[in-house]
């Protein structure tokens, strides 16, 4: 009888990701004993006892300052994403801002709420008063985009295609990133090159400690006079006690981000959103479903994609028992399970072993089933975090 796998979700998950969870296989549900795995997009699981039983976390978006991942690698648990499921949504938001912020959008709309009087009075008033809200056109303006991955690209497509000019720079750029990059865009030499010469400034970078205050009281003053910051990433990214000076002394025209705090409510060039950069329901289905299918092939064949703490690892499978082992990346580890296996007995099929950083992670196909007396030896290794066998179910 095949497994059933256990899936906690704490948060709403869009039904249309789970139902890539088959009912035959997954039972999914908010109050589960002893969950396989853990499907979360908001909840703070940062002080959360984590049941023992947990082989897997999935996060229904890209950030993952909410799980404790230092904690699950030390326990050779991968913690999924969904990095670019979100990224039209964020994108849209990102053009959103631009235009509020450069067309005075949201003080025009508060006039307007305040107009009294019939409507020849209203139109005289509204006649005498557009003038205080005139704006600029985004057309011949530079966009500056730090960060170039799914998102960022895609920003710098749509400002391209609104006739902006667009320079970017992100040191961590993938090949893969760099070849579907727009020749149009413009590489910054440093994010300092790039605030220089920026009209509007879009920030697309996770939150790192290299990234913590990346827009501080030292790059406020280097940003082109009467430029517009955009931070649709995470609130930590800017110093807003020095986007606020930058603001007061005019030499920043707005600041457009999606993380209202005390400090930024009730200032006039200050547009805070509530956090709206994933909130479409296309975005939402696009994480869920992308965020269980990673999961589903993870707890079924041990394959890894787009987690934030293992290498990717997808091997086909050659055979109907499949062995996965999670261990620190430290010498002679694939030496000792092999010496493991070839104690007992048996065959290796077929192996694939890769490492990120700390972390190595193996995948093995044999041709003879394993028992539980060598899985525990293998446990036994010095070094090994995790082992999980995964005989190929008849309904897999």
């Amino acid at each position: 009888m095949a497994k059933i796998f256990k899936v906690v979700t704490l948060n709403k998950i869009s039904s249309v990701g789970l139902k890539r969870l088959p009912a035959a296989r997954y039972q999914v549900g908010d109050k589960l004993a002893q969950p396989d795995a853990i499907l979360v997009r908001s909840h703070n699981m940062l002080e959360m006892d984590i049941p023992a039983s947990v082989l897997a976390i999935a996060r229904a978006g890209a950030g993952t300052n909410n799980v404790p991942v230092k904690k699950m690698s030390a326990r050779g648990v991968p913690v999924f994403n969904a990095p670019g499921a979100n990224a039209n949504a964020v994108k849209e938001l990102v053009i959103t801002g631009m235009l509020l912020a450069s067309r005075n959008i949201v003080p025009a709309l508060r006039f307007t709420v305040d107009l009294q009087g019939d409507d020849a009075t209203m139109h005289k008033l509204v006649e005498d008063g557009k003038k205080d809200y005139a704006g600029t056109e985004l057309y011949g303006r530079t966009l500056g985009i730090v960060g170039l991955g799914a998102i960022g690209r895609l920003v710098a497509d749509t400002a391209i295609g609104l006739g902006m000019k667009v320079i970017g720079f992100d040191p961590e750029i993938t090949v893969e990133a760099a070849w579907s990059l727009s020749s149009q865009v413009k590489k910054a030499h440093s994010i300092d090159d790039l605030l220089k010469h920026s009209d509007f400034v879009t920030l697309h970078v996770p939150l790192l400690d290299a990234t913590r205050n990346l827009i501080d009281d030292k790059r406020v003053p280097m940003m082109k006079s009467g430029a517009v910051l955009l931070n649709f990433s995470r609130d930590a990214i800017v110093n807003e006690e020095a986007v606020i000076a930058g603001l007061a002394s005019k030499h920043l025209r707005c600041y457009v981000c999606d993380f209202p705090s005390n400090k930024t409510l009730g200032n006039d060039k200050i547009i805070a959103l509530p956090h709206l950069g994933a909130s479409t329901e296309e975005a939402e289905e696009n994480c869920a479903v992308m965020v269980a299918e990673q999961l589903r092939e993870y707890l079924e064949h041990g394959n890894i994609t787009n987690t934030v703490n293992f290498p990717n690892v997808v091997m086909p499978r050659e055979s109907t028992f499949r062995l996965a082992i999670a261990n620190a990346n430290v010498p002679n580890m694939l030496g000792q399970i092999s010496t493991t296996l070839a104690g007992a007995g048996i065959n290796i099929h077929n192996m694939m072993n890769k490492s990120r950083g700390e972390m190595a992670y193996t995948l093995v196909d044999t041709d003879t089933v394993l028992s539980d007396i060598l899985l525990a030896q293998i446990a036994a290794i010095p070094g090994v975090l995790m082992v999980r066998a995964l005989p190929l179910e008849a309904d897999a």
